[in-house]
């Protein structure tokens, strides 16, 4: 009778021999991997710190984008400058008659602060990319990267006619968003873990 018959003898379990160089392979695979959430997270970081930093200085005028006396609190508003000086694209008329009002200035400003506290904490990403990606939407049509004149008839300056920073943000924004990079550097593991959160991953 054949040992592997006899039935007083336990089968003889055998496992596959790693070839040479695998294990190598699996640590540089995993490597790799830590280096690409890492990469993710200081890009969430740096970004979140342009939104941030927006929010700021729109609202204390530190005398960099926004003069100093000029902030939001100075009575100063966030978006009267960006937005009346819109000489371009199909909304140039809306864009002008939103200039400075209350809620225009509500939204935007609660918006940079909303994103940017998502991203540098690096929770409620999903929302905070889809918010970014509307603000880099409607900021890309402000500017109208496709038009060669404003329409004084002066050179826009433009240079691309689709592929402009508020794309690159935005492509960012999402990149963020689907592939968890608040969990590196950041408390997106421990907002997904809640209750709530758990009930309604779109938050996450």
């Amino acid at each position: 009778m054949a040992v592997h018959d006899h039935p007083d003898r336990r089968p003889v379990v055998r496992f596959p021999l790693l070839r040479a160089g695998t294990a190598t392979r699996s640590v540089g695979v995993l490597e790799q991997a830590a280096a690409s959430r890492y990469a993710l997270a200081g890009l969430r970081l740096l970004i979140g710190f342009v939104f941030l930093w927006a929010f700021l200085d729109k609202t204390f005028g530190f005398g960099y984008a926004t003069p100093s006396g000029k902030g939001w609190i100075h009575g100063g508003s966030p978006t009267h400058g960006f937005l009346s000086g819109v000489a371009a694209g199909p909304m140039q008329s809306t864009f002008h008659a939103w200039a400075g009002l209350t809620w225009v200035d509500w939204l935007f400003m609660l918006g940079l602060l909303g994103i940017g506290l998502a991203l540098t904490t690096g929770v409620a990403l999903r929302l905070a990319g889809v918010a970014g990606t509307a603000m880099m939407a409607l900021m890309w049509i402000a500017e109208w990267p496709p038009a060669q004149h404003l329409s004084d008839g002066s050179p826009s300056m433009s240079t691309n006619p689709f592929a402009d920073y508020h794309v690159i943000y935005a492509t960012a924004l999402i990149a963020l968003a689907v592939t968890g990079a608040g969990a590196t550097w950041g408390l997106g593991r421990t907002w997904a873990r809640l209750p709530f959160i758990d009930r309604h991953p779109w938050l996450r």
